[in-house]
C-alpha cells in the first residue's frame, strides 16, 4: 500500500501545491534559455577555433 499512497500524495501535490507558470512566463523562460544557449555556443566555437589555430601553428612549425 505504500506505493499507492506515494502515488496519491504525488498527485495531490501536483494538483494542489505546485504553482505552474503562465504561458507568458513559460515563453519568457524559453527565450532566455534559447539566447543563453546561443551565446554559450558562440563562446565555445570561438574557444575551439582559437585552440585549433594555435595547435595548427605549433604543429606546422615543429617537425618530429
Amino acid at each position: 500500500m505504500s506505493i499507492v499512497n506515494n502515488i496519491k500524495a504525488s498527485y495531490d501535490e501536483l494538483i494542489h501545491k505546485v504553482s505552474w507558470p503562465t504561458q507568458k512566463e513559460l515563453s519568457n523562460s524559453t527565450v532566455v534559455v534559447l539566447i543563453a544557449s546561443l551565446i554559450m555556443s558562440a563562446v565555445l566555437f570561438a574557444i575551439d577555433f582559437a585552440f585549433e589555430s594555435v595547435m595548427k601553428t605549433i604543429y606546422t612549425h615543429v617537425h618530429f
